[in-house]
């Protein structure tokens, strides 16, 4: 039976953890809030729950979601190879508004979907959901709504999409804040150099840069990188008068642009892993739905 409990009363709050860890471990469905938005949450380690929560939004494998976690240190036990920026990033910016899209641990036993080997993660600025997340561990959660409606900014608003899809709701109050509309997390993808961000939210591009000076913005393309001798022709170099007097000119160089992927949108080619908390967005490997979570 589907439960909203009151979590703004001490009472309430302490019964609707504890339901809400036992629903997660039951491979249920929760709807918690976050910094940003409402989330449905699920056991990001069972492919049965992950399929219960894109069922009850209404998507596809395609788009999988984000992994929430509930301590910066929980980052090396799911993502592999983090790259140094990434760390400073998740040092500057966690806990708050910043999903970062990694290389998965080859090693764990988990489906979020199609993500290509990749994993999305954040950690969330608040109480209530670290809480829970102390309690039951990374939750795979994406933004409480159905696919393509308004995120919810209150467990009412999210039982109104979600309806008996969801076993517990705990209602925290008004998310981000009474009165302001819904921001999802900005997420950037750190599996290839330079990062990009792929979807612009509560993190501008200028606190990014001063992390990461090199970090694109959404739709940014690295500048070509010239060879040596286009960089000597550049700097003055001249052309060379071939032996009949005719001037020889010298080859151009051709400077390769870094292939890109729409990673704004879902296409087959589209890296991805999800950014929750009623967030969502592409990733390195397979297709997000860019939403605010």
């Amino acid at each position: 039976m589907t439960t909203t409990y009151n979590c703004t009363s001490d009472d309430q709050r302490a019964e609707g953890l504890q339901h809400a860890q036992r629903a997660i471990s039951e491979k249920k469905c929760i709807v918690m809030p976050t910094d940003t938005v409402y989330g449905i949450a699920a056991d990001a380690f069972s492919p049965l729950a992950v399929t219960m929560l894109l069922a009850s939004k209404g998507r596809s494998r395609q788009m999988p979601p984000p992994v929430l976690i509930p301590r910066i240190n929980a980052l090396d036990g799911l993502a592999t190879d983090v790259p140094a920026d990434a760390r400073a990033l998740a040092q500057a910016f966690w806990p708050g508004g910043l999903t970062l899209i990694l290389h998965a641990q080859p090693s764990l036993d988990w489906d979020l979907g199609d993500t290509k080997g990749t994993v999305a993660l954040r950690m969330p600025d608040d109480e209530l959901a670290l809480e829970l997340l102390g309690l039951t561990g990374p939750l795979a959660v994406s933004s409480a709504n159905r696919t393509g409606q308004e995120a919810a900014q209150t467990a009412s608003e999210a039982r109104l999409q979600l309806a008996e899809s969801v076993e517990v709701y705990l209602e925290g109050g008004f998310r981000p804040v009474q009165g302001t509309a819904a921001v999802p997390s900005t997420i950037v993808d750190a599996t290839s150099t330079p990062f990009k961000v792929v979807r612009q939210g509560a993190i501008s591009l200028d606190r990014l840069r001063d992390i990461v000076p090199s970090v694109l913005g959404v739709g940014e393309v690295a500048a070509p990188e010239a060879s040596a001798d286009q960089s000597e022709a550049d700097a003055g170099s001249v052309t060379e008068a071939a032996p009949d007097g005719v001037a020889e000119t010298l080859p151009e160089s051709v400077a390769e642009t870094p292939s890109e992927s729409d990673l704004g949108a879902p296409s087959e080619t589209t890296p991805t892993t999800a950014a929750a908390d009623g967030e969502t967005g592409p990733s390195s490997g397979a297709a997000r739905e860019a939403t605010p979570e």
